[in-house]
This record gives structure tokens, sequence and C-alpha cells, in this order.
């Protein structure tokens, strides 16, 4: 299995949220996962620009890493998204990959991968970002199987908690392992059905202003 990881820090690989993300990804190593991290700082996305480039020919045409990025992505078998609690959000760092993705999440286009969702804060409320997180991944098609958490007013410099830390570990050996064996999620299978269903109707009111999807759906997904 390979695993490609997200952390959207301007703090890059030094931050909270990348040690704790580094565990994660040690659980997936030891299961036989091959893992790759990309750290995005702030100049490697750029904003969407809303100009529907990607709706119409399927490739975001500025000039920065999302090409790249995407290109691992639809390369892999699994996506770990890792955030910073920025004011009860993810990082305007990690929301500008996520809204670059208009083009995948309308062609539903992680089907098939496996991710999990990874979050720190300094004093609390991650739940809801992660469930975001794993929410994101859900409408474009992957299958998420946990998340973990951490709260570093808690914690001494990134000496995490052993219960944080088998955790961590855990969900990253459980990710490669769900991967194995084809698990699904009653809970997640519903929300990815209901919102295919809403994009496949989308496709079909916009497919003269949307050629690419149109053209996608029609070779993919069947549309008629």
């Amino acid at each position: 299995m390979k695993i490609i990881a997200l952390v959207g820090s301007p703090k890059g690989m030094n931050g909270n949220t990348a040690a704790l993300l580094n565990i994660v990804l040690e659980g997936a190593r030891n299961q036989g996962a091959e893992t790759e991290t990309i750290a995005i700082r702030g100049k490697e996305i750029r904003p969407c620009l809303s100009c529907d480039a990607c709706h119409k020919h399927g490739v975001c045409p500025q000039k920065d890493a999302f090409n790249a990025i995407k290109a691992k992505i639809m390369d892999a078998d699994g996506l770990v998204l890792a955030s910073p609690n920025y004011i009860f959000h993810v990082s305007a760092q990690l929301k500008a990959f996520i809204d670059r993705c208009c083009g995948i999440v309308h062609c539903v286009g992680f089907e098939g991968k496996y991710g999990a969702a990874v979050v720190t804060s300094g004093g609390g409320e991650e739940r809801p970002i992660a469930s975001y997180l794993n929410h994101f991944l859900a409408i474009t098609g992957a299958i998420p199987i946990g998340s973990v958490w951490a709260t570093m007013s808690q914690v001494e410099g990134q000496n995490f908690p052993d219960n944080v830390r088998k955790k961590a570990f855990s969900l990253g050996e459980n990710l490669v392992k769900a991967w194995k064996s084809k698990t699904t999620s009653s809970k997640y299978n519903k929300v990815s059905s209901q919102f295919e269903e809403r994009m496949r109707s989308l496709i079909l009111w916009r497919k003269q202003e949307w050629p690419y999807e149109y053209k996608y759906w029609k070779q993919h997904r069947g549309l008629k």
C-alpha cells in the first residue's frame, strides 16, 4: 500500500501536527505500507480562482504544486490529511488544497482509496475538524477509517501521552489493514452514495458548461 500524507501547516515537518502524523505513518509502515509526506506551508498551493477550468478541461491551470500533488494521490492507495486547529477549522494551507479539489469532488475522483485524519490544537475542540476532514474524504469517494488528535496544552513538548501514541500508531496500522481487507464503512458509504447522486444530477444539469466532467461521468460512471 502506498500512502500520501499532507500536512497543512506553516511549520511544515517541524510542527506538532507533523509529529503526531509521523506516529500514524509509523503504524502504517509497520504493516508494510510505503509512505510519503508532503508539507503544504503556504506557497505550494494557491487559493482556487473559481475559473471552472477543472470542470471544463480536467486540469487546473495555476502554476503551482497542486497538479503534481494530485497526481501523487491518484497514484496512491491511501491519503492522510493532517491539520492544526486554526480558529475552529483546518488551516488555510490545507483548506486551499481542499478547495482546489473541486473537480475531484465533482468526479468522486478518490474512489477506492482509504483515508484518515490527524488534528492538533492548542486548547481542544479537535473532533469537528477531524470529522470535516473525514467527510471531505468520503465525498471524494475515499473510505475514511478513523482519526486521531491531541491537545498540545496537555502535552510536554511533542512527547505525546501513551494513549495518544497508541491510538495514532493503531490508526496507521488500521488504515493498511482496512485497505488489505477492502473494509467498508456503513456510515461513510451512505455519505458517499448520497453525494454521488447529488453530483450525478449536477453534472447532467451543467453538461454543456463542464464538458470534461460530463465525459468523465459517461466513461467511468455510466452517465447517459
